[in-house]
Formats: structure tokens, C-alpha cells, sequence
């Protein structure tokens, strides 16, 4: 079975909320903290991963993501408050190696 999940990424301030899904939550981290893409969280600075929520069907999580982007700013930041209070890097620690 494999997994999918849903994360947000912030910048240093903790001012931006970008929110992901992906089949590879490892990979894709590692990637906005290279800004290996030039997009959102390249150009805001969005390199620390504070919450993610893991799925067993890559649909799940793309409709989780859905309903998390309609969401107002306050609900996101109360999930990341619930399981997160200091907003600390959940990937500090990670090891991270690609081909």
C-alpha cells in the first residue's frame, strides 16, 4: 500500500501557508527546501514543513487538499497549532538523499 499526504510548508516567519499533496513526502520536501521548482514556495520562501496528514489513497489526500486550500487561514492554522504549537520544522532531522 502506498501512501500519500497532504503537508503545508511555511516560510521562517511563519506568514505563508502552502499547502501539497504528494505521493512522496520525503522527496517533495526536499525539493521546496532546494527550491528545486521555481514556483510558490520557492519565490515566498516556504522551506519548513510544519504539518502533514497521510493517507492510503492518493484520491483521499487530493480531496483533502481541496478542502484544506477552501479553508480560511485560521482553521490551518489552528491544525498546525493542534499538533504543532511552535510551528517547529517537521523535517528537521531528515536525512535527505537522491539520485
Amino acid at each position: 500500500m502506498n501512501k500519500s499526504y497532504v503537508y503545508f510548508m511555511t516560510n521562517k516567519n511563519n506568514t505563508v501557508i502552502y499547502i501539497g499533496v504528494t505521493a512522496n513526502l520525503l522527496k517533495r520536501v526536499y525539493q521546496h527546501k532546494t527550491k528545486a521548482y521555481k514556483g510558490f514556495t520557492a519565490k515566498y520562501n516556504c522551506d519548513k514543513l510544519v504539518y502533514f496528514e497521510d493517507f492510503s489513497d492518493i484520491n483521499q489526500a487530493i480531496t483533502r487538499e481541496k478542502q484544506l486550500k477552501a479553508g480560511n487561514r485560521k482553521n490551518k492554522e489552528d491544525l498546525i497549532i493542534n499538533t504543532n504549537p511552535e510551528w517547529n520544522d517537521l523535517s528537521d532531522g531528515w536525512l535527505f538523499y537522491f539520485d
